[in-house]
Parts: structure tokens; C-alpha cells; sequence
């Protein structure tokens, strides 16, 4: 019988060498156009539904972040004044980072619930639970 650091190197050495290196989880990106004095973002709708999070929630960060009025219908948004895409990547990377990832571990397997009162991050992987901020 085999030994364990043997069977493990035997199960490596027959993976594909990108299989070891490839994430499950890619942040989405988003897509936006600059329209004169305002900005629309195409696929905000489908980016928070990848991040698994409710619109309404990461709207009010959007708002929060920016200090700009937005307006959001059918999955995309508005937002009065001139955004990159590099900017708008960024603040999507720092609400992945604050209300979806998990503090303790990085994985994306996590859900906002209420406990004693306060908003917490549970993380379904490893269990941790850990604080949010409020919008």
C-alpha cells in the first residue's frame, strides 16, 4: 500500500499544470461608456448577480463611493459625471473585497446575515464570520 506523500504526488503529477493554478472565482468586470457629462455601466446587473449580492446593496456603495447621483434600471446604471472603467473596476474590487470575500480565508462562498443585531460576513467554507460596515 502507498503511502500518502506518494499517492499525492502521483495524483499531481496527473493534473493538468493550469488545473493547479486556476481559480474557481474571477471578479466580474464591468463594462462602461462615456456619454458625454455621465457615464453608463452595461453590465452592473449581471456583475452583482456573479458576486452574489442583492443590486440595491452595492448601488448604495456605488453612490457612497462616488458621491455622484446614479440611477439604475434593467441591470445597468447611470452615473452623472465622466468615470474610466479602471475606476469603476476598482470600487467594484473594493466592495468584493469588503462584502463578499471572506476575511479569513478569500473565498467567495459567503452571505450578509444578521446576528445579535449586527450585520455579519458568514463565510459557508471555512466558517469564519466577521463584521461589515454599514452603508
Amino acid at each position: 500500500m502507498m503511502d500518502y506523500e506518494k499517492m499525492l504526488a502521483k495524483a499531481y503529477a496527473t493534473m493538468p499544470k493550469q488545473a493547479l493554478n486556476k481559480e474557481r472565482f474571477e471578479l466580474p468586470v464591468l463594462d462602461s461608456l462615456v456619454q458625454g457629462t455621465k457615464t453608463q455601466v452595461k453590465n452592473f446587473g449581471q456583475a452583482v448577480k456573479t458576486l452574489g449580492r442583492d443590486e440595491k446593496h452595492a448601488l448604495k456603495f456605488f453612490t457612497r463611493e462616488l458621491a455622484v447621483p446614479i440611477t439604475a434600471s434593467d441591470g445597468k446604471l447611470q452615473l452623472n459625471g465622466k468615470f474610466s472603467n479602471v475606476q469603476l473596476n476598482e470600487i467594484l474590487n473594493k466592495y468584493a473585497k469588503l462584502f463578499v470575500l471572506c476575511h479569513e480565508c478569500q473565498k467567495p462562498d459567503t452571505k450578509i446575515i444578521e446576528q445579535h443585531g449586527t450585520k455579519v460576513l458568514k463565510c459557508d467554507a471555512c466558517g469564519a464570520t466577521s463584521p461589515v460596515m454599514r452603508l
